[in-house]
């Protein structure tokens, strides 16, 4: 198994206040018992594991001399280690794992988590819904696929008066953005199809797509949003086509009107259906929002959603595309869940009475913590490179010389749980970036710079450039202690 990969599955191992190579060994051992690592596997070697997790090869030692006591691997000298315990009956290989959900499966006490992107319940929320309760009326027997008459029409509504006439009917409300990609990506995509996105792009989307076990190509971005010449060489071999064209995910780049349309007829011409991923596109915190593809031609399907706008507890999304294409996607909903829960989208209904005062309410919430955190950390951490979005809701940042998957494991220990650039990739790249988002309240956003000014300093890699080689780093001579939370790398006694 590689070292990469298995830091993946390794999530947040260094949390707590063990000694590290306990902590290490345990979660080993969980993933052994689970079966995510194979039974007969080699596992890295402690060297390449080391340097992966950014501690000491002696960690790594240490752990793996406590999974041979535990009888769970075989060291063979000259050959590797070897895990011997099959897993459970019953219980399969994990085959993909996505770190930015890995706080909602396994939340850590103490933890800062900028990882996900997602708003804090307002503090009004439940006067909010106590209002929209008002709008719960007579829905039969509760089953509706496609969503509520009301609330779709509001959704149509809404696209209209941004200039693009649409019916209720051109409307599916799905379980949050993510089910939407899902449906499309099941309604369009079978093994060994092409899917073309973003070379960086939302890691929703990439799981959903893969699960249909169809080929992801990734299409390189600009400062201006997916470059148009890439995307015209590869379309004409694609099924599907997903971008995220409005504060684009993670770069927060916009796609000018003109490259736009170039986009959209490009799809067109080639009978490629175009998802645009506009979720982001009411987060505009300087100027207006970035019109819908949808305005550029036909043939555009549009995801959206309430969840970054209202809050992420809100699981309200929708796709817009042409009435047959709906009529599909609705089968597709029945079959996972007969539709959306009801009462929440009572709930939306109410909420789309209010959208733009709200809209109005979330923008000014955003762009007074995006100012803060770029000014915090522009004075804690001058060498990290990027620039302040013009809106969307997280920051994209290059860590000059250093990986920054072993970056985000070193911040762990310094209570900060980081989004670094590979799980973001449409294929595999170590890559110096991470992707910060400023969502959260701002007391903890200025904890969480605190606790990254204190990572990057002791981080033994910080000021050297190009990379260290694995295993030839001063990170190698003995892990550095964080004073959140207390670390330990000692080994037991003899």
């Amino acid at each position: 198994m590689h070292a990469g990969r298995l830091a993946e599955l390794l999530g947040r191992w260094s949390s707590g206040r063990e000694a590290l190579y306990q902590k290490l060994a345990a979660r080993l051992e969980a993933l052994i018992e689970r079966g995510e690592i194979p039974a007969d596997g080699r596992l890295p070697t402690e060297r390449a594991l080391a340097a992966e997790l950014a501690v000491s090869r002696n960690t790594a030692v240490a752990a793996y001399d406590v999974l041979r006591d535990h009888g769970l691997v075989d060291r063979r000298r000259g050959s590797g280690t070897f895990v011997r315990r099959p897993p459970r009956p019953g219980r399969g290989v994990v085959s993909q794992f996505n770190p930015m959900f890995l706080h909602l499966l396994d939340p850590v006490p103490d933890l800062i988590d900028l990882t996900c992107a997602a708003p804090p319940q307002p503090a009004d929320f439940p006067d909010l819904v106590a209002e929209a309760a008002g709008m719960v009326g007579d829905f039969g027997i509760g089953y509706h696929p496609s969503g509520i008459p009301a609330l779709r029409q509001a959704i149509a509504d809404s696209y209209t008066a941004r200039g693009l006439p649409t019916e209720p009917g051109q409307i599916v409300v799905t379980s949050g953005a993510q089910q939407g990609i899902s449906l499309l990506a099941q309604l369009f995509a079978r093994p060994g199809d092409t899917v073309v996105v973003e070379e960086l792009t939302y890691p929703g989307a990439i799981d959903a797509f893969r699960g249909t076990g169809a080929r992801i190509l990734g299409v390189p971005l600009t400062a201006d949003g997916v470059s148009v010449p890439a995307l015209a060489e590869v379309v004409a071999g694609a099924r599907l086509v997903y971008l995220v064209p409005a504060f684009q995910n993670p770069t927060g780049s916009v796609l000018p009107p003109a490259a736009a349309r170039r986009v959209v007829a490009l799809c067109a011409a080639h009978g490629v259906p175009l998802v645009d991923d506009h979720v982001l596109a009411d987060l505009a915190l300087d100027g207006p929002p970035p019109a819908p593809l949808a305005r550029h031609g036909d043939g555009v399907i549009s995801v959206g959603s309430l969840s970054k706008l209202i809050w992420g507890g809100v699981r309200i999304g929708w796709v817009r595309t042409d009435a047959r294409t709906a009529a599909d996607l609705a089968r597709l909903k029945a079959v996972a869940d007969l539709g959306t829960d009801v009462v929440a989208q009572a709930i939306g209904v109410g909420l789309f009475a209010r959208l733009g005062e709200l809209r109005e309410q979330r923008q000014r919430e955003l762009r007074d913590r995006r100012d803060q955190v770029v000014r915090d950390l522009r004075a804690a951490v001058p060498s990290w490179e990027f620039r302040t979005p013009a809106g969307g809701q997280t920051l994209w940042i290059r860590l000059p010389g250093v990986d920054s998957r072993r970056f985000a494991q070193f911040a762990l220990r310094y209570g900060v749980a980081l989004l670094e650039g590979s799980s973001l990739a449409a294929h595999e790249s170590s890559g110096e970036h991470i992707r910060v988002p400023f969502t959260l309240p701002r007391e903890t956003l200025t904890e969480a710079v605190r606790r990254l000014r204190q990572a990057w300093d002791a981080y033994p890699g910080a000021n050297a450039a190009p990379l260290a080689l694995a295993g030839t780093g001063p990170e190698c001579q003995g892990d550095r202690h964080a004073t959140f939370p207390a670390q330990r790398d000692d080994r037991p006694a003899g």
